[in-house]
């Protein structure tokens, strides 16, 4: 009886689509277990645009948005690297690093990232202001089984978890779309006004599984 009660307390599950307007997910320590576990609606696509907000006071490498598919599993990962203080952006398993954000501790933080499967260049918009636009990978979809994870990085397909790269902190509003989010729709986003909700993940209609301890609380909001 025990055993099943630990099992319902590591593992919980939205069955439908969950509205999380004015929530965060909190991710309380360090662990290569805890992770949420997102469902999107679109198998196959070639332009996307991923947003999300993040609050933590790591100081060290960690994951920030894990997509993996069964033959690459950095298909879409962003990823802070704390020795060479740089964001990066994994496409189809190909990196870009981008230097000289100032990525403070215990604030919150809005990350967007477009990548244009044609012409291959990646841009990340890093608290409203946008980086140069660098080559990663061109020439084909992200296509076949999607997992996206929040927490964690994927060293393979849904698992190979590593603890020094967990995430520990809050999260919230995140967002992806199959094409690439106008710059304007991008600083909306950012000023959180009124802008066009993913068609891929919608923080308002998330299908999500948590594993381990993770909580859904209130959003933190800082008053000046």
């Amino acid at each position: 009886m025990k055993f099943v009660l630990l099992l319902v307390m590591l593992t919980a599950c939205a069955a439908s689509p969950q509205d999380l307007s004015g929530k965060m997910f909190t991710f309380p320590q360090q662990t290569n277990i805890a992770h949420v576990r997102l469902t999107t609606s679109g198998p196959d696509f070639g332009d996307a645009t991923v947003c999300h907000r993040s609050f933590t006071d790591l100081k060290r490498d960690h994951a920030l948005f894990s997509l993996a598919t069964p033959t690459s599993a950095n298909d879409f990962l962003i990823f802070w690297d704390e020795a060479n203080k740089e964001m990066e952006a994994h496409i189809r398993n190909q990196k870009s690093e981008y230097k000289g954000w100032d990525y403070k501790p215990n604030i919150w933080h809005s990350i967007c990232t477009t990548w244009d499967s044609d012409s291959g260049l990646v841009q990340l918009w890093f608290d409203g202001q946008l980086s140069i636009r660098k080559y990663v990978s061109s020439g084909s979809n992200i296509a076949g089984s999607t997992t996206i994870i929040l927490g964690q990085g994927q060293d393979s397909h849904g698992g190979g978890f590593d603890l020094k790269q967990s995430f520990v902190g809050m999260m919230s509003d995140v967002h992806m779309w199959n094409y690439i989010l106008s710059p304007c729709e991008i600083q909306k986003y950012v000023d959180g006004l009124n802008f066009t909700p993913g068609n891929l993940l919608t923080w308002s209609a998330l299908e999500f599984q948590v594993t381990g301890r993770v909580l859904i609380e209130d959003k933190l909001k800082i008053c000046y």
